[in-house]
């Protein structure tokens, strides 16, 4: 980040959702994959796995699939996530778990180019143009101005049980969650939980591995892993909600146009 690094103020966990909606681990249990997640990610991780859903009638999903989803997403640069000391440590104490064995690392170069948070989802669904912004959307948020962003992990949350996160902690300005200003600028519905999805589990995990990962996120919980600024949205069309086949279709700046 540049020297604004120092003195941005970033969201509280009492100002966010992460704690309302982190998984509750039952000691001397295990962590079963929960329906949603072996309806649309099972699927594209372990396609063979016996707990995968093919389809579910009034869902989109086959086999993970769906029909185009636009999205305006945070982009997450997976190069300066690397770069982190603190990232590296994470990922080398998930690789040495005892539910290592149980992750789909080929998962994280496949999706390397396209990690983000979802600000706003199905956009448009099912359709082949993308949604547009108009004038008055663009110039909003043009003078926003870049937003920092502060990342921590991991996350389990109490959806898509069999996901790990990194959660997202936005830049408060004048008391605004910058992340809740971009939504309603947008017209969209305001959250206030914002994650990176980075690992993927390809089965359920026994009661100590689900123990490892209890004490690995509790560890890790106040410890940030990056900080820098986000200066566009990207626009974002998708067929899986791992985005293995979505394509960046837009950028949308946070930022003057120094040529108007």
């Amino acid at each position: 980040m540049n020297n604004r690094s120092s003195t941005i103020d970033f969201c509280a966990d009492d100002e966010l959702g992460y704690q309302r909606s982190r998984t509750r681990f039952v000691p001397s249990v295990g962590l079963a994959l929960d329906e949603a997640y072996r309806l649309a990610h099972l699927p594209l991780v372990a396609p063979h796995h016996p707990q995968v859903i093919l389809a579910r009638d009034g869902t989109p999903y086959r086999m993970g699939r769906h029909a185009p989803v636009f999205s305006f997403v945070l982009p997450v640069s997976a190069q300066a996530l690397h770069r982190s000391e603190a990232y590296r440590e994470l990922d080398g104490e998930i690789r040495a778990s005892p539910f290592a064995s149980k992750i789909a690392w080929d998962l994280l170069d496949r999706r390397r180019d396209k990690l983000h948070a979802t600000l706003c989802g199905s956009l448009a669904v099912g359709e082949q143009t993308p949604p547009a912004l108009d004038d008055r959307q663009l110039l909003a948020l043009s003078r926003l101005g870049p937003v920092g962003i502060e990342l921590r992990g991991v996350f389990s949350g109490n959806v898509n049980v069999g996901r790990l996160y990194l959660r997202v902690y936005p830049e408060r300005r004048d008391g605004i969650n910058l992340l809740r200003q971009i939504q309603r600028t947008l017209g969209r519905r305001e959250t206030d939980l914002y994650v990176v999805g980075l690992y993927n589990l390809i089965d359920d995990l026994n009661p100590e591995e689900a123990a490892a990962l209890d004490d690995l996120i509790r560890r890790w919980w106040d410890r940030p892993l990056l900080r820098f600024e986000i200066d566009h949205l990207w626009l974002l069309r998708a067929m899986d909600d791992l985005v293995l086949d979505g394509a960046v279709v837009a950028e949308v700046p946070l930022h003057p146009n120094p040529d108007q």
